[in-house]
């Protein structure tokens, strides 16, 4: 997957043909198109994962409110959003279609359960001043999804790839060793978002970004509406005790939430696969940068060491990463000069 996908919509350029139907636009020739979709891309892949790392902003802003609170609401209302995304683009019926198709809603459903654990751990992790340990899951959760590879899809790895899974596995105890104790957090977001990331990429096409969020949304929505309910009733909701300002912020969360993903949907779309997972590193950094800078939360010199054993992990993938796909390019080109 080491190429540039053309634009939805659209087909690669192809040489002119004279024809007697009647005259279309011409289309632009030469490397422009690719040039322009390539920066319409980054800047949306840029866009997405730049929200996606100031995120902690949003949901400090939101204190008092807690991490089921903020939950409840973000899957509320991202379905209300969604149902209007969907009535503008008239795509009712390509919901329909994902509903009726039981190997897409069942993978689906359960996408929903680990995204649901993900953002319920993320904003616990969050609101309690643990911010640090929330961007570190990000930051394994390339080798994680390395590790998912290897034990359900029977990959086999290449040695950086070993040597990275085998460094990461020297931080979590380096870490472990640091917070005195297992880095929970970190490690439920890491895998929770590794598994989510492998049951929707069983999907595949068959659905669309908002599709698949508006399914989510669906299957969580009668009990993040359970949850909003309790919390009414025990007198601990914020939604409507904290003055107009905090209810439409908690009403913000359905765009907040859909806004990344259709950004990095459109990215997706234009972008090779190694630049997604290079641009992917944006969110963690922010994440850490905001804990540090913003939250002032504390760093040990274990925290560093364990940090910094993290990210040479992720050096070792990411060279592993651009030097596949330089192979896989060469070799491309190779079997393209022997087609011509």
């Amino acid at each position: 997957m080491d190429f540039v996908p053309t634009p939805e919509g659209t087909s690669p350029a192809t040489p002119a043909v004279a024809t007697t139907a009647a005259p279309a636009p011409p289309a632009p020739e030469g490397p422009r198109p690719v040039a322009k979709d390539s920066t319409t891309g980054m800047l949306f892949g840029i866009g997405a994962y730049v929200l996606w790392g100031l995120l902690p902003l949003y949901f400090f802003i939101l204190m008092p409110a807690g991490a089921v609170e903020i939950v409840a609401n973000r899957v509320v209302w991202s379905l209300l959003f969604c149902a209007l995304l969907i009535t503008v683009t008239r795509a009712w019926g390509v919901l329909a279609v994902a509903l009726k198709d039981r190997r897409v809603f069942g993978s689906l459903a359960l996408a929903a359960f680990l995204i649901a654990i993900n953002w319920l751990t993320y904003t616990y992790g969050v609101t309690t001043g643990q911010a640090v340990e929330t961007s570190l899951g990000y930051f394994i959760n390339p080798l994680v999804s390395v590790l998912l590879g290897v034990l359900v899809l029977k990959e086999r790895l290449r040695p950086l790839q070993w040597a990275a899974v085998g460094v990461g596995f020297v931080a979590v105890g380096v870490l472990t060793y640091s917070y005195g104790k297992l880095p929970w957090i970190a490690l439920t977001l890491a895998f929770s978002f590794g598994l989510y990331g492998f049951v929707k990429n069983r999907v595949g096409s068959r659905v669309d970004a908002i599709t698949s969020l508006s399914v989510e949304t669906m299957v969580l929505a009668p009990l993040a509406a359970v949850a909003m309910v309790v919390l009414a009733a025990g007198g601990s909701s914020t939604l409507t005790s904290q003055g107009a300002g905090h209810f439409w912020l908690l009403l913000a969360s359905g765009v907040i939430t859909a806004v990344p993903l259709l950004f990095f949907g459109a990215s997706a779309r234009r972008l090779p696969m190694t630049t997604i997972g290079l641009l992917q590193y944006f969110a963690p950094v922010l994440q850490f940068l905001v804990a540090l800078l913003v939250f002032r939360e504390a760093m040990t010199v274990e925290c560093w060491i364990g940090f910094g054993v993290v990210w040479l992990a992720l050096l070792l993938l990411t060279l592993d990463m651009l030097r596949t796909a330089r192979r896989n390019s060469l070799a491309r080109r190779a079997a393209v000069r022997q087609g011509a």
